[in-house]
């Protein structure tokens, strides 16, 4: 039994009320008994208003699934499915043009694009690595993974595999930065000269583009030899140096607004024999991180929720610290300090450290028992969150040198259902701000067009946060998930394979780029791409994922401070800002009416084989995930797929593997009893994969384990869960094991 606290009609969880009482309000000069009582105003007066929405989606898909019900078996009419949109306000009437209206928006936001990470805040040391990862080595990221083409073999250091590294590292100098002849391979030292930076070659190399020369003469039994100085293409790249002018320690560059910096030390295991000395390439990197305590976390109650919020209020203190054991050494892991440099100029200046962090809401659908209202009724997740992680941000806004150089805090909002639902969360952080004293619209908004009702109203979501929105994004799999969902009855879908090639899919990718170009976002907010979900296949996502910037995106997800490192090559290669201004000229690339195309197979007849695939395949996922989610918190994490290859799966990869198997479950595609046997099998699986993780718990042969319980419920009952969503199932399995472990 939970111990509680009364505080102004919300019975709280103690250790949740002692968290927000000892730790998270002092400091901020926000008085406890105001902070109660608006919190309880906020659950009391907008608590109603949340289940009335969540009413109007349940009401809607039961429309939706009555009018495909009633048109089985005859040809889809594509104008009547849309005018049926239109009449149950599905779609709303849009709107004339307008732009946003967002200000105090920091310039990684607004100005920069660059790579973006997203970490679940119940992990300390993750969230601190993600944090620290708006500086990464380009040497350690070509050498540790397969981006050469290979993987490194062996425990100790291959010299011939860091020559390649150097040679590779060099070469994107050369494109990033290039020289104004000659190559950054052959220089042999770098020198700042009269504001300028000059690359230095022997005089036995290219030195047509030379500005100077230095005579250097020779010691006993030497020839003499002549450095010339060779400028960058592009002088104006130069920003930045330390240590000495004529013998700098680092040199600063920028590209499309992203910093590469070239360390120099002579005494450096990799530097001494570089001719150049450069001992590395550090890369700008993840410009921004979601913290997240939505998809990425299992918090299901008061305990889990304090160990995010804690998390989250070290990081905006800046004193979040971590500890552990590694290669036999006890190591603490902290912030980074900001970056110091010496300008063209000679004058000093600084460049953050840190990745700047947004916080990631939960959606609207949640409920969370670390809080009771007056009737008794768990406290909307998300309502708890508005709160709680606002009044936290409030630390980072009382200090210097922190996350937001602007004053505002980002938040992140998932799994919204059309404009209204904006317009909801608008008015929570309306509120929030007025309890804690906040200047209207400090708070900005996150939307993530991932639900099919979004997207097809996108335009009137950011309208209804106009003064707000900071960002939007695509998400493909809570998105296909969705796609599903409501289209439920339509008919069976095509393999999961095969989504990203559906007509639905494309369109939906364009107009969030379009719509968000014509709202106003270039230099107000992010527009974002989806995640790279093989943290092991760094060379393909190099050759793949440069189509994100390519799209117009300011930013793009990926699963590690490696991943980022090398997706910010890509951000220097395309001009992101010129690139979306061709976007915008061109005009609309897709209609509506390719969006709303629905993607059920039509007949199509497949193979046994093609189906023992996609329930396996399915099965595998469903499972690889769920038995560490309940069994053991883990809310993200890298999962063998089928075929042993490592992906990073959350709640929206879990999402749209049961949604596909209840679809075809529905539409008799497959059977119950096939789709057990599949479960099971594929649990032997994944049991033999997890083998040695000491706190995993197999699931064969008994097979009555709650997690694989949790595995089942989402796919038998996946056709009856709130628009396919997983939490419901999973929150309740992770409690009952909870409760049995006492």
């Amino acid at each position: 039994m939970t111990e509680r606290t009364d505080r102004h009609g919300l019975q709280v969880a103690s250790a949740l009320a002692a968290f927000i009482e000892d730790r998270a309000l002092p400091g901020t000069e926000v008085d406890p008994e105001r902070f109660w009582r608006g919190f309880s105003d906020l659950v009391h007066e907008m608590g109603p208003q949340n289940r009335a929405l969540l009413e109007e989606r349940a009401e809607i898909q039961r429309l939706i699934d009555r009018w495909h019900r009633d048109h089985r078996g005859t040809a889809h009419d594509a104008g009547a499915y849309r005018a049926f949109l239109e009449e149950i306000g599905y779609l709303v009437p849009e709107g004339a043009d307008f732009e946003v209206e967002t200000q105090n928006v920091d310039p990684e936001i607004a100005q920069v694009p660059g790579p973006q990470l997203v970490v679940p805040i119940t992990n300390a040391r993750f969230a601190l690595n993600a944090a620290n990862a708006r500086w990464g080595s380009l040497y350690d990221a070509f050498y540790g993974t397969d981006a050469l083409g290979d993987l490194p073999e062996g425990g100790g250091y291959d010299p011939a595999r860091g020559a390649r590294v150097v040679e590779k590292a060099k070469a994107f100098l050369d494109e990033a930065a290039p020289l104004m002849s000659g190559s950054h391979r052959q220089l042999v030292g770098y020198r700042v000269t009269e504001g300028r930076l000059e690359g230095v070659l022997l005089n036995d190399q290219d030195w047509r583009g030379a500005q100077m020369t230095q005579s250097v003469a020779p010691g006993a039994g030497e020839t003499p030899h002549v450095l010339h100085g060779i400028p960058l293409e592009n002088p104006d790249q130069f920003v930045g140096y330390r240590g000495a002018p004529e013998a700098p320690e680092a040199v600063l560059l920028r590209r499309n607004g992203l910093h590469i910096e070239i360390q120099i030390d002579a005494e450096h295991s990799i530097g001494k024999d570089d001719p150049a000395h450069v001992a590395d390439v550090l890369m700008e990197a993840a410009l921004s991180t979601i913290m997240d305590c939505e998809d990425s976390v299992a918090a299901v109650d008061a305990e889990d929720k304090v160990v995010a919020y804690g998390n989250w209020l070290g990081l905006m203190k800046g004193d979040l610290e971590e500890s552990f054991e590694k290669g036999g050494k006890r190591i603490t892991r902290r912030m980074n300090p900001d970056r110091d440099y010496h300008s063209p100029k000679g004058e000093g200046f600084s460049l953050k450290g840190r990745s700047l962090m947004l916080v990631r809401n939960v959606g609207h659908l949640m409920t969370n028992p670390a809080i009771l209202d007056r009737e008794g009724n768990e406290v909307g997740e998300g309502l708890m969150d508005a709160m709680i992680t606002t009044l936290i941000a409030m630390h980072d806004l009382k200090r210097a040198g922190g996350n937001s150089v602007t004053g505002s805090v980002y938040v992140v909002k998932p799994k919204m259902h059309g404009p209204a639902e904006v317009t909801f969360a608008d008015a929570i952080f309306d509120h929030v701000e007025k309890v804690l004293g906040l200047p209207a619209h400090t708070v900005k908004l996150g939307i993530m067009d991932e639900e099919r009702r979004t997207s097809a109203n996108l335009k009137e979501c950011i309208r209804a946060a106009r003064h707000r929105v900071a960002f939007i994004n695509t998400g493909f799999l809570d998105r296909t998930g969705d796609e599903i969902h409501t289209s439920m009855e339509a008919g069976p879908m095509v393999p999961k394979g095969e989504m990203k090639n559906a007509t639905w899919i494309q369109a939906y990718e364009d107009r969030n780029v379009d719509i968000g170009l014509a709202c106003g976002l270039k230099g107000r907010a992010q527009i974002g791409k989806g995640m790279w979900a093989m943290p092991d296949r760094m060379a393909d996502m190099l050759e793949a994922k440069i189509g994100h910037p390519q799209a117009g995106a300011t930013c793009a997800w990926v699963p590690s401070p490696t991943a980022a490192t090398l997706h910010a090559m890509h951000y220097h290669r395309v001009d992101v800002s010129a690139r979306q201004e061709e976007i915008r000229q061109g005009g609309p690339r897709a209609d509506l009416g390719a969006l709303l195309t629905i993607p059920v197979m039509a007949g199509r007849n497949l193979s046994e084989e093609e189906i023992t695939r996609e329930i396996e395949n399915n099965a595998q996922g469903i499972l690889g995930y769920v038995v560490r989610w309940v069994d053991q918190g883990v809310g993200c994490s890298k999962v063998p797929d089928i075929n042993d290859v490592g992906l990073m799966e959350d709640r929206a990869t879990c999402r749209i593997s049961a949604q596909a198997l209840a679809n075809w479950l529905h539409h008799g595609t497959v059977s119950e009893e096939r789709v057990l046997a599949g479960l099971k099998k594929m649990a032997e699986v994944v049991d033999r994969q997890n083998a040695g993780d000491p706190l995993y718990q197999p699931m064969a042969p008994g097979f009555d384990g709650i997690a694989f319980q949790a595995a089942c419920d989402l796919v038998l009952k996946g056709r009856e869960q709130p628009s396919g969503y997983t939490e419901p199932v999973l929150h309740a399995r992770r409690l009952e094991l909870k409760a049995a472990r006492g």
